[in-house]
């Protein structure tokens, strides 16, 4: 994956990446992308579908509330570092509200968005996939148990 985004780097002449100078609505804005990216991923793997059938699962997993649902699978998890990325999305002030979820769903999911955020800026791409992986199969596994 290194080389992939090397490459990427590159060839978009990106510079150097320093975490600190980034909003937490940056992070939350990246993470959001590179999250519901992951998720696909994972849906396409599942095998040839429909894509309407594919857009629900996915749209299951990465709506506010399910993110909400899977920081609070993940949030023991948390090293000290990452728990404070966590509170610093969750508490920044948005210009936009929240459409379809409640408002403190909204903040926990921007939350969860600006670490995955600053999880793959900082390339710990292995770190980042063990959280969203825990979290997600902890959420099916709740889905499955109702």
């Amino acid at each position: 994956m290194d080389n992939i985004l090397a490459y990427f780097e590159e060839k978009f002449d990106m510079q150097e990446i320093k975490l600190n100078q980034y909003s937490p609505l940056v992070l939350a804005y990246i993470g959001d992308a590179v999250y519901e990216m992951m998720i696909r991923t994972v849906i396409v793997n599942e095998g040839n579908m429909q894509v309407n059938k594919m857009h629900k699962m996915s749209k299951d997993l990465v709506k506010a509330s399910a993110q909400a649902e899977i920081y609070f699978i993940i949030e023991k998890l948390l090293n000290e570092e990452e728990s404070n990325v966590f509170k610093r999305g969750r508490n920044a002030k948005s210009g936009t509200k929240a459409k379809n979820a409640s408002l403190n769903d909204y903040r926990i999911a921007t939350g969860f968005e600006a670490l995955i955020g600053y999880l793959y800026l900082k390339k710990d791409f292995k770190r980042m996939t063990d959280l969203v992986s825990e979290g997600v199969k902890g959420c099916q596994s709740k889905q499955k148990d109702l």
